[in-house]
């Protein structure tokens, strides 16, 4: 007897081919690369950042205007300073936080401030994806994956200025970073109820100019430092740039950095800890003017991760003459500021 032939039904073989694959799919769910990566306009979050910033912006000015701060302290920075938390910090937050949940599910948003209270959806107000002015000046648009972006909030700067009535000092911001890098800055003045914005190598708001005079030599030093991490940074920037230096101080990092792009200060120098939430904006509206800021060890400062949400290595923002500032050994960084707290 002659050996048997076993021939394969091809529609069996298909069928039991499709059964497995409809049962690893069941278990495991489809692979990656069945699925469509998900994107997001950065136009429209530029506009959408715009809206939440100035609706931030105007719960912290009805709290100021209305006197009902409710502040208490969140506890001291490693200089001793208080860190103060008032109802217009917490209400700024959930406009912003909750609006950005809303409009875009699942976007990576950190803020200076948390609210584990439940919210629904019904109850906040739907946010224009469209700004007239962003369309005017903005023609082309980019999308990029979900995963690549990190927005940061600071829905109030200057808290302790805000407490104290000091209200030029007080902004809003908001930061659209990609891979890390500053990319979209919007801060809001809420009590000038004045939004300035810049996308890198896309645009601007139209009341941001470029400031193309730089200090001569002979002209002053114009520093602004802070009014309340002022640190060692006075002494080391006069032994660094000499007598022929002033020094302002000021509230809120938004402030000092666009005192910087507006051009009334030549520099901010910063020793202490600072949160990248204080920076992130202002970085990239400097960004996107060729300005630059780094640490005070010359290195640019990466915004992808909410576990690294502290810049300990010090600050420099600047217009023009970056290098030369550091060379010169402007400031350098507080002793403590890598310690654990």
């Amino acid at each position: 007897m002659g050996p048997a032939n076993v021939r394969l039904n091809p529609i069996g073989a298909a069928a039991c081919f499709a059964f497995g694959l409809c049962m690893v799919i069941y278990i495991f769910g489809f692979p990656d690369w069945f699925q469509k990566e998900q994107k997001i306009s950065l136009k429209e979050l530029l506009s959408v950042s715009i809206a939440l910033v100035e609706r931030g912006g105007n719960r912290v000015r009805d709290i100021r205007e209305g006197n009902t701060l409710a502040e208490k302290s969140k506890g001291k920075t490693k200089e001793g300073a208080d860190e103060v938390l008032t109802e217009g910090d917490m209400e700024s937050h959930r406009a912003i936080v909750y609006g950005f949940a809303k409009t875009f599910p699942g976007l990576q948003v950190i803020s200076e401030e948390s609210d584990i209270r439940p919210v629904s959806f019904k109850l906040i107000d739907n946010v224009n994806s469209k700004n007239d002015e962003v369309d005017k000046l903005i023609k082309n648009d980019m999308s990029v994956p979900f995963n690549k972006v990190t927005v940061w909030v600071d829905p109030l700067d200057a808290t302790q200025e805000y407490k104290e009535n000091l209200k030029q000092y007080v902004t809003v911001m908001i930061c659209v970073a990609v891979n890390g890098q500053p990319t979209i800055g919007v801060i809001h003045k809420p009590f000038e109820q004045k939004t300035v914005w810049a996308w890198v190598g896309s645009g601007h708001s139209s009341n941001l100019q470029m400031i193309k005079n730089k200090r001569e030599d002979g002209d002053p030093y114009n520093i602004i430092i802070s009014r309340s991490h002022t640190g060692d940074v006075m002494e080391s920037v006069k032994e660094s740039l000499g007598n022929n230096t002033n020094i302002v101080k000021a509230g809120g990092a938004g402030y000092k950095t666009l005192e910087v792009i507006e051009g009334r200060a030549d520099a901010y120098v910063h020793t202490t800890r600072i949160k990248k939430w204080d920076i992130c904006a202002g970085n990239a509206i400097l960004s996107a003017f060729h300005g630059k800021m780094t640490t005070l060890e010359g290195a640019f400062i990466d915004y992808s991760s909410r576990r690294e949400v502290v810049n300990n290595n010090g600050l420099l923002a600047t217009l023009f003459d970056h290098y030369k500032y550091l060379e010169q050994h402007i400031a350098k960084p507080m002793e403590h500021n890598k310690e654990k707290r």
